[in-house]
């Protein structure tokens, strides 16, 4: 790939990529990956699905890809700084630093305009926040990925029909209640737990629902996913922070487009 066409970050955030998940969209990731060069990466929890490996093993050529491109970047110079989620847990039991690689619970992230901004998954604030889900907690990953599989069998019949890709997941967390007062209660509960650490800013993974935007006086910013929404954060070199979004980035076409939001 031509240099011009890679797109130079002095930090990216991703977060929740579930390998080992089949709705893992791993072939997303790649490519993202290969279109945009980084000095510092912040993998933001749930890179791996430890708790779908239980389940069964699944691991295509592609979620070992994107290991080895990881790496790659690693060794090419890239800063790594991997914080476990809940569904990567295991990983927690190995803080520090493996060669480009460093492992930590979360970070404090200082942006070139000065900035201090707390990294963290968010899978802290469970205890907090998940009393609003109701009925939708006891769900959980199940009913979850139940979503993501009929959004799969609608989205084939779409287009046999000629019709763009819909999301049924994405549908039911922007239109039932219980949902959207949970991701607003996970927001500010986000917010609240950052004041502790005096920061300016706060990214977190965890709920897949990317946004940028500021609560009160603090930036807010939620990396998303890369099952669904296939979306990063990323901070240019005046320290302005935007979140990448594009919602088929898994069968992209030549002409897709990348939305880029700025919240400062």
């Amino acid at each position: 790939m031509p240099t011009d066409c890679i797109a130079h970050w002095r930090t990216v955030w991703i977060s929740d990529v579930h390998l080992g998940n089949k709705s893992s969209k791993a072939e997303a990731l790649l490519e993202f990956l290969r279109e945009n060069d980084l000095e510092t990466l912040y993998v933001v929890g749930d890179l791996i699905d430890i708790s779908e490996l239980k389940r069964r093993i699944y691991w295509p050529q592609e979620h070992n890809d994107v290991i080895q491109k990881l790496l790659r970047k690693g060794r090419k110079g890239a800063e790594i700084i991997y914080i476990p989620g809940n569904h990567d847990e295991f990983v927690g039991g190995y803080l520090g630093t493996y060669g480009s690689i460093t492992v930590q619970k979360n970070a404090i992230h200082t942006t070139v305009d000065g900035r201090r901004i707390l990294v963290f998954h968010g899978h802290e604030l469970d205890a907090v926040v998940v009393h609003n889900l109701g009925w939708l907690v006891h769900i959980g990953d199940i009913g979850y990925t139940l979503l993501i599989r009929c959004t799969g069998a609608v989205n084939a019949v779409r287009r046999l029909m000629g019709l763009g890709n819909w999301s049924l997941s994405a549908y039911v967390k922007g239109s039932v209640k219980n949902v959207l007062n949970f991701i607003g209660d996970f927001e500010k509960a986000a917010v609240r737990y950052s004041q502790a650490y005096a920061v300016d800013g706060v990214v977190c993974g965890h709920i897949h629902s990317a946004t940028a935007r500021k609560i009160g006086t603090v930036d807010y910013y939620n990396t998303g996913d890369w099952v669904e929404s296939c979306t990063a954060l990323v901070e240019d070199f005046d320290g302005s922070i935007k979140l990448i979004r594009n919602a088929d980035f898994s069968e992209r076409a030549p002409n897709a487009k990348v939305e880029r939001e700025r919240a400062r």
